[in-house]
């Protein structure tokens, strides 16, 4: 039997409401500190597939709050420095390119901030700050709904990583709000740094 729509809106909207009520206040307070404190140094963001495009939309939304801000394997990408961050967003916590740019950002000095889901992964023991932000990152063992329902299992709907990947998304235009707010920036400050050679 086919799940209703506005089934599927509640349920995925419920998901995503109970994960990130569950991210530490102090972990958010000290990653919006630190995005503060970078203003004039490099941030990196590094992330592989659609966790990739997701740190892509951050990099974008930093440099129109107007952070010095690059994309881990761009080919304009310059080297990381001493005291420059890398942001390296990984649901498991171990895809290989994420964590060799970690540890690469540790080498010269650099400070890393890890978005996971698994606070045991090798990218928390590599990074200085980490934002535990719930999520699944793996294929659920029971597909159907009402499979689940009737069982008493109570996984997220979504497929795969997505529910990590939404609640990142999200998470982190909330960060962006809240550096709004610390640095005193408006909307219309935003737009003047917004692409204007798109398409005319």
């Amino acid at each position: 039997m086919r799940l209703e729509f506005n089934e599927v809106v509640e349920e995925i909207l419920s998901q995503i409401r109970e994960s990130l009520n569950k991210v530490d206040k102090e972990q958010i307070e000290k990653f919006i500190n630190m995005l503060v404190n970078a203003r004039g140094r490099k941030i990196l963001v590094s992330g592989a597939g659609r966790t990739g495009l997701v740190a892509r939309a951050f990099a974008m939304r930093l440099m129109h709050l107007g952070y010095l801000v690059y994309v881990v394997g761009e080919t304009i990408t310059p080297s990381l420095e001493k005291d420059d961050i890398l942001i390296a967003i990984s649901g498991s916590g171990t895809t290989t390119l994420v964590v060799e740019a970690a540890k690469a950002a540790k080498i010269v000095g650099s400070k890393v901030i890890a978005i996971t889901s698994f606070p045991e992964s090798p990218l928390v023991q590599l990074a200085d700050h980490t934002i535990i932000l719930p999520g699944r990152t793996k294929t659920s063992s029971k597909t159907d709904y009402f499979s689940r329902q009737i069982l008493g299992f109570h996984e997220p709907l979504l497929p795969l990583g997505t529910l990590f990947e939404t609640n990142c998304l999200i998470f982190l235009d909330i960060i962006i709000v809240e550096l709004m707010k610390e640095l005193n920036i408006t909307e219309e400050e935003l737009k003047k740094r917004h692409a204007n050679i798109e398409g005319l």
